[in-house]
């Protein structure tokens, strides 16, 4: 107990410190932490019981959310590969009006989907990547055929070059983001996925949201040496509806500040299958991942990886099969990375995006920028998240 008060009490240190950046300082505190030890001790983990009953550390912040069980029926939930809205645990923080967490509600097996979709379906052309700056529209067509032989061997070779895969770092659907422009463009879209909208439409009316639709997404492809440096997610139109954040895989330290840096953010993990809800006053709050922790275990993934995706799926789900050769490469993978999905709605209803000069509609959206690093990132961080690192 000594300890992790003591770990506590540098973290409420560090924060505290007038005249800097508490967020920064607090970023690196957990960029540099070391797991197993006392430096995790501040951390909130909402998966854990004593979360729900108001003891361990940071739960004095945590309080329960109600959620719109009514909205969502069974059916729904099962076709997207959830638990009844009824069975969801939801919690929100004092001070984050708007913040929704909600550990994993996903059904036994059913994160297979999302996983393999994110490294074998999104990934794909037309959908945009990080890879797209350094190499022709070919050379990156399909990156699962070719890295799947490279994944599924990797523990017999673990000194061959990393595949295209593992090189991978960010994907953007339906509307892309312009990493340059920080914006969005009516002229660059590509069909959102219906599977991963379905998702994030029941996930949003269960939290109060009807009527959301999902219109862009940005997924990250964490290493265990990964960061997402600190930002604000402002570039969308409509700032009234949600972003939701989907996490698969290692777990990882999320980050949850002010609309300013001098204010501390609060830290909590993120476990495979657990959703964020950021919405209202939330929405536009600085936020960032400074750590991917890996397995206690070495390389192994979270138990709830394990069970497999049931053969026996509704007739109506937007979940698909998944094959033992498929999630072979999908555990290489996860072994030593995360995914996340990040889901945004664009719009409001009827509105259209303002017209831009020529000039803009120029840019190429993959000329710059990786992963929503900040501005003002260091040189050490970009090369992190650099396809060729």
């Amino acid at each position: 107990m000594g300890k992790m008060a003591a770990t506590v009490g540098s973290v409420a240190t560090l924060a505290a410190e007038p005249g800097d950046d508490a967020f920064r300082k607090l970023f690196r505190f957990y960029r540099q932490s070391r797991p197993g030890t006392a430096d995790l001790g501040a951390v909130i983990d909402f998966s854990a019981a004593h979360a729900a009953r108001g003891t361990g550390p940071g739960a004095h912040k945590v309080v329960r959310s109600q959620l719109s069980v009514s909205s969502v029926s069974d059916h729904d939930a099962h076709r997207a590969g959830l638990q009844p809205v009824s069975k969801w645990q939801a919690y929100g923080l004092q001070g984050y009006p708007g913040f929704i967490f909600i550990p994993n509600p996903f059904l036994p097996g059913y994160q297979w989907h999302w996983v393999k979709q994110c490294l074998k379906l999104y990934s794909q052309k037309p959908n945009v990547c990080n890879l797209d700056k350094h190499m022709t529209q070919e050379e990156t067509q399909d990156l699962w055929e070719q890295s799947k032989e490279f994944l599924r061997y990797k523990e017999a070779n673990k000194r061959r070059p990393r595949s295209l895969l593992e090189k991978l770092r960010w994907v953007t659907l339906g509307y892309h983001y312009n990493w340059d422009s920080k914006k969005y463009s009516a002229d660059h879209y590509t069909p959102f996925p219906s599977d991963l909208a379905f998702l994030s439409e029941q996930v949003a009316a269960a939290c109060g949201f009807q009527g959301f639709r999902a219109e862009a997404g940005i997924l990250n492809y964490y290493r265990l040496d990964s960061t997402l440096g600190i930002h604000v997610d402002r570039s969308e139109l409509d700032h009234s509806k949600p972003l939701l954040s989907f996490s698969f895989g290692q777990s990882a330290i999320f980050l949850l500040g002010g609309l300013k840096r001098d204010e501390a953010p609060t830290a909590m993990f993120m476990h495979s299958g657990d959703i964020m809800v950021m919405s209202g006053f939330s929405r536009l709050l600085n936020h960032a991942v400074p750590r991917v922790l890996p397995s206690p275990q070495g390389d192994s993934l979270p138990c709830c990886l394990e069970t497999p995706l049931p053969a026996d799926l509704p007739r109506d789900s937007v979940v698909e099969p998944c094959s033992e050769e498929d999630w072979q490469v999908c555990t290489s993978y996860l072994k030593t990375a995360r995914v996340n999905m990040t889901v945004r709605q664009v719009l409001a209803t009827d509105q259209d995006f303002p017209l831009e000069p020529v000039e803009e509609k120029k840019r190429d959206i993959t000329t710059e920028g990786f992963c929503h690093l900040d501005d003002e990132s260091s040189q050490v961080k970009r090369a992190k998240l650099n396809p060729d690192s």
